[in-house]
């Protein structure tokens, strides 16, 4: 048995990182509520992809339909994800857009200009005493 305390919002969870390593074929990780794992789908999906590809299921005991030990749960997943790859590729659509018209407007992306480099000669400095 694996506890934290740590809010779900948190990706980098140290008995989280231990439970999915323990985890072994056949395995099932349980969890007493979603939100304790992941807050957003992109890491819920990320948790349980991890989980899968060591050949383990997933279960929340508040939320019945997330549960891939069911077909209608690796369903519902599944749709989870398919809506979450397309709002992705909806935002980096967006993001192409809003940039291609700022580049239109004159806005520079990246790091400012370095000021002028600094002489190569030596002809400046003074000789210690």
């Amino acid at each position: 048995m694996f506890a934290e305390k740590i809010s779900g919002a948190v990706t980098d969870r140290k008995a989280l990182s231990k439970a999915i390593a323990a985890l072994q074929t056949g395995d099932v990780l349980l969890v007493t509520r979603l939100d304790r794992l992941a807050r957003s789908t992109r890491d819920l999906l990320n948790v349980l992809a991890t989980i899968s590809d060591r050949g383990a299921a997933f279960r929340s005991l508040a939320d019945a339909w997330a549960d891939t030990t069911t077909p209608h749960g690796r369903l519902i997943l599944t749709v989870l994800a398919g809506l979450a790859e397309f709002e992705r590729s909806l935002i980096l659509a967006r993001t192409g857009e809003g940039r291609t018209r700022a580049q239109a407007r004159g806005v520079r992306f990246g790091r400012t200009p370095c000021p002028k480099p600094l002489p190569t000669t030596t002809s400046h400095v003074l000789p210690l005493q």
